[in-house]
């Protein structure tokens, strides 16, 4: 009888951190680490938390492609709003997994009918924060 990669029972802590770091690196690469360590002084817990629960739980679950699902991150962060330095995480984050600079310009346009023009405002500017540093500008998104 097989068990499932959600099986609490066979799953030890440090594993289910483990398989959470393994995809939150095939994700974000060295930015995830940064993440990690910049609450190693004062919330480890919290840290661990979003690498096991977040990326091995959560993240790792059958249903959507990791394109997808940063497609959905983009939208909630951007509908959040404050969520600037995370965006930028996830935005380097959609990029690794596929996504190309003018869906994700064409996403955080679509969201400023569901969560206002100041939020895409924001949201597009740490875009091109990001797609600066990456070389990625200008985009063909102009249409």
């Amino acid at each position: 009888m097989s068990t499932s990669r959600n099986d609490d029972a066979a799953t030890t802590r440090q594993e289910r951190f483990d398989r959470g770091l393994a995809v939150l690196t095939s994700v974000d690469g060295e930015a995830g680490q940064r993440v990690i360590d910049s609450l190693a002084d004062i919330h480890p817990e919290l840290a661990h938390q979003v690498v096991a629960w977040g990326f091995g739980e959560i993240y790792d679950r059958p249903g959507l492609s990791p394109r997808d699902r940063q497609l959905v991150t983009l939208g909630m962060l951007t509908a959040l709003g404050g969520c600037e330095p995370q965006l930028e995480v996830h935005l380097n984050a959609a990029l690794n997994v596929g996504l190309t600079p003018t869906e994700i310009t064409e996403a955080l346009l679509h969201s400023a009918g569901y969560c206002g023009f100041p939020k895409a405002l924001n949201a597009t500017f740490v875009a091109k924060k990001v797609f600066g540093e990456r070389g990625l500008l200008p985009t063909n998104s102009a249409a």
